[in-house]
Formats: structure tokens, sequence, C-alpha cells
């Protein structure tokens, strides 16, 4: 297993992909500095900052753009069936990609969110941003990886989950809030250090439990998924 992982982290790393993960984080850090540059109150920009751009924005398309790729590009030029005639129990394929995209998004989200949180109130604020981010980039891994073995357009109903589901639906109709990692997210971070600038809207049970369930399903389905594939590629 420590081997898929190994080769999987070089491929998404060595690739022009890696170069997508770093504009978000550097566009949130940038705007935070310069928030504070202009001596504005965290309590006017943290909202749209951290929660309108690092939790709405950020961590998911970048847990989609991981996701996708540890496992999408092996499905899509045919690699996955390389991988699959080797004598690997696919529960450990799969864990391996699913820890790789996990620990990339954590990190590539969890860094830039712990500096903004520095700049917005405190250490304790940083440390829960970063918290939070790094249980989003289990649930979101979760969900990405998944879809990657589910369709040949895991990017289009990835943006499909954060734009309409989470961006629009989450915030006009709470019955879906339930479904949102980005809800889960916010609550969790808000729960740790309570502050004006986050806004929870769903119990912090729901968030832990919902995170939970999302990557213990997510990820049973992706074992069962892969296991249902050919030497030919297809799906039996």
């Amino acid at each position: 297993m420590s081997t898929v992982a190994l080769i999987t982290a070089r491929g998404l790393l060595g690739r022009r992909r890696a170069l997508l993960l770093l504009p978000l984080p550097l566009l949130l850090i940038g705007l935070a500095a310069i928030c504070r540059a202009y001596d504005l109150t965290p309590d006017q920009w943290g909202q749209p900052v951290v929660v309108g751009l690092g939790f709405a924005v950020m961590l998911p398309v970048i847990a989609l753009i991981v996701g996708t790729g540890v496992l999408g590009s092996e499905v899509d030029d045919g690699t996955l069936v390389h991988i699959l005639t080797k004598p690997l129990a696919r529960r450990d394929i799969i864990l391996a990609k699913f820890g790789v995209a996990v620990v990339t998004t954590a990190v590539t989200t969890a860094v830039p969110l712990f500096v903004v949180g520095l700049m917005a109130g405190s250490a304790e604020l940083g440390t829960a941003l970063a918290v939070a981010a790094a249980a989003g980039a289990v649930a979101y891994s979760a969900l990405f990886v998944l879809l990657s073995l589910l369709t040949r357009r895991p990017v289009l109903l990835g943006l499909v989950y954060i734009l309409v589901w989470e961006g629009l639906l989450g915030r006009f109709l709470s019955g879906t809030r339930v479904l949102s990692i980005e809800q889960y997210v916010i609550t969790i971070a808000d729960k740790l250090s309570p502050t004006v600038i986050l806004n929870a809207q769903v119990g912090i049970t729901t968030a832990v439990v919902m995170s939970a369930v999302f990557a213990v399903v997510c990820t049973v389905v992706a074992i069962n998924r892969l296991g249902s594939f050919s030497l030919a590629g297809e799906t039996s």
C-alpha cells in the first residue's frame, strides 16, 4: 500500500496539476494581508475571506483537483488495468489513493487558513481553521475519489456539488445543509474557536457524525466499485 501511495503522490505532485493548487491559497493569504494593511478589522473582512473564499472555494476546489486526480487519470488512460493486475487488495489501493488525497488537500488548505486565522485573531483561531480544513479534506476527498470511479466527468459533478448544492441550495434551503461538507467545516471551526467571523448552521454533533459518514460510506462504496472493474477496464 505504501508503494501505491508513493507512486500516486509522485504522479500527482510531479504534474502540472500540482501548480493548480497554489493560486487559491496565495490569493487567500494575499487578500487577508491587504485587508490588514488597510487597517480593516477582522469582523469586516473575516467572513468573506475565511468563509466565502477559504471554506466555500479554496478547500472544496483543491479537494476536487486532488481527489479526482489521484485515480481519475488512471481510469481515463487505462493504467488502472495495470494496477489491478498486481497482487494488491482493492481496499489497499483505494486507501492509499485516499490517504494521498487527504494529506495533500489538508496541507495545502490548512496552512494558509492557519496563517489567515493568525491575521484575523489569534493562534487559537488559526488552529481551529486548520483543524476544520483537515476534517473537510477527509470528507471531500472521500467523495471526490468515489466520483472519479463512478463517472468519466467527476470534475463536472464535483463542481455541481460545490456550486449548486453547497453554494446555492445550501444558502437558501436549510434542509440541504445536513448534507453540506462546507457547513460541517464551518461548525467545527466555530466550535473550536467561537467568533463572529463564523456562523454555524448545523450542530456540532451533526457536523462530526456526518463528516465521518461521508468519509466511511464513500470509501466503502469506492472499494466495492473498484472491485467491479474487470481487467478490460470496464465494470461488470
